[in-house]
């Protein structure tokens, strides 16, 4: 006996109209926002640059035929390349998430916001070379810094209750549905069409996390958000066309997201979109490191100075322990061999071990060369990581949305020295002393690319407000432009 299944064509998910309306009526009308999403724009551009000098980024680079050329399309900064808005857009979001070294946003889920720029200033970029080449008006990096703000409001604001991670999904799924939406709406879609976009985001296969863990860490979690703000301009053209979308793809039964992939919950929202996620993302400032150890890697640079005031060596600690916050335990407590860099930069005692023996941790310090270092497997197997429920507690209370992390290092002679970090550097309650640091860290990302005339004229424009939204987006661009 079968059930009778109704073919009535439903009305939108709330979740999807949501969103729409949000990209296409709300006015962001904060100062706050739009100073932090220049600052953001430059940090995200200067990760991408430094990528560059990895071979197994910009392997992945360039056009899919080698020596192709789009006209009008999109240019990739740091490169050559002038590209389709796809393949531009997975071009800038790979540079981008290449060391794991831009912002990044904390909460049920996690992940990194500007991620989103990859498909952003490729579509921008390529409209306003269109445009132009029509004798019509380019867009203007305001409208960049806009599109940001909204992308990293609707990420945020999805994952401040909502827990990908734990259904085995990655992060990047909310790097495509918010991607879909600003990108859409940047190309002009109707609500319809931006709500068919969502659907076809929240209908495709998603990426597993496996390539994040034991024993899978690899590469892909360095390009895998370039692919999802890839995918998004993609299937925002295709929506473009007037393809037909899938209005309760997360609420059907048995076949909608909710039930396929979320183990029947529907999503949950703490707070409506507005400009929160922006004004309190978290910058990367002084360690390219998955966030949660920030605060472990900056105690672990204060232990350093300490046992060298107390006349000790690396070589007389007995044990460490790590207390921590449940997601860091989650995510990146890891036993054993580790295999590559993308597996290193996820290993919470390798990230300690490296400041405590060199007073540093960069992204070279992933490599081989310096992991072959055997004295960083011998202090990685003294220590253990113990969470402590307050961290936790701390780390989901919206007034505080803490990372703290607490070394203990207990030496042979029965001595011990502690060093707690609540907040990272980069951290909104430390934004007076980091954005200084963090306009250093762009300077000598520039110096990686650029000569000091050109490098002068990206400055003279990216660290002023208004200068900066007012430029028209292919100018801007042009700044970062490498010949051929």
């Amino acid at each position: 006996m079968s059930s009778h299944i109704s073919n009535v064509r439903p009305n939108p998910d709330q979740v999807l109209v949501d969103i729409a309306d949000y990209v296409i009526s709300h006015e962001i009308h904060s100062d706050l926002a739009y100073e932090t999403a220049r600052n953001c724009l430059i940090d995200t551009l200067g990760c991408g640059l430094e990528a560059l000098e990895y071979p197994a980024c910009t392997k992945l680079l360039g056009p899919v035929v080698p020596g192709t050329v789009v006209p009008n399309g999109a240019k990739v900064p740091g490169t050559p390349y002038q590209l389709d808005p796809v393949q531009a857009a997975f071009n800038i979001g790979a540079m981008i998430r290449w060391l794991d070294f831009n912002d990044t946003w904390l909460a049920a889920e996690w992940g990194h916001p500007s991620d989103n720029l990859g498909g952003i200033l490729a579509v921008a970029d390529w409209l306003s070379r269109t445009a132009i080449a029509a004798g019509k008006p380019p867009l203007t990096m305001r409208q960049v810094l806009t599109a940001m703000i909204k992308a990293h409001e609707i990420q945020g604001c999805l994952a401040l209750e909502n827990s990908f991670n734990k259904v085995g999904l990655d992060h990047v799924i909310l790097v495509k549905v918010a991607s879909t939406a600003v990108v859409s709406q940047m190309l002009g879609l109707t609500r319809d069409e931006i709500i068919a976009a969502l659907s076809l985001a929240w209908v495709d296969g998603q990426s597993l996390r496996t390539y994040r863990h034991a024993p899978n860490t690899g590469s892909r979690k360095s390009w895998a958000a370039g692919d999802a703000t890839s995918r998004a301009v993609r299937l925002a053209l295709i929506a473009k066309t007037g393809e037909m979308g899938y209005p309760s793809v997360l609420t059907a039964k048995t076949w909608g997201f909710y039930d396929v992939s979320f183990k029947g919950r529907e999503f949950r929202f703490q707070r409506p979109y507005g400009s929160y996620v922006m004004e309190n993302v978290l910058f990367k400032i002084s360690y390219p490191a998955e966030f949660h150890s920030q605060t472990a890697v900056e105690a672990a640079m204060i232990l350093r100075g300490q046992i060298s005031a107390a006349g000790k060596f690396v070589d007389d600690i007995k044990k460490i322990t790590i207390r921590t916050h449940e997601a860091c335990i989650r995510i990146i407590d890891k036993k054993g061999p580790l295999n590559n860099p993308a597996d290193r930069d996820h290993c919470v005692q390798y990230m300690i071990a490296v400041p405590l023996l060199f007073g540093r941790l960069t992204a070279l310090d992933y490599e081989d060369g310096v992991a072959s270092d055997p004295r960083i497997d011998l202090l990685r197997a003294k220590m253990e990581c113990v969470e402590v429920p307050q961290f936790t507690a701390d780390y989901h209370d919206p007034e505080k949305r803490s990372i703290a992390n607490s070394l203990h290092v207990e030496f042979t002679d029965g001595s011990f020295l502690e060093a707690t970090v609540e907040y990272p550097l980069g951290h909104m309650r430390r934004r007076e002393e980091g954005i200084p640091l963090l306009v250093e860290k762009f300077r000598t990302n520039l110096a990686r690319r650029f000569s000091k005339s050109q490098q002068q004229k990206i400055l003279d424009v990216s660290l002023q407000q208004k200068p900066l939204e007012d430029m028209p987006v292919n100018e801007y661009v042009d700044l970062y432009v490498i010949p051929a």
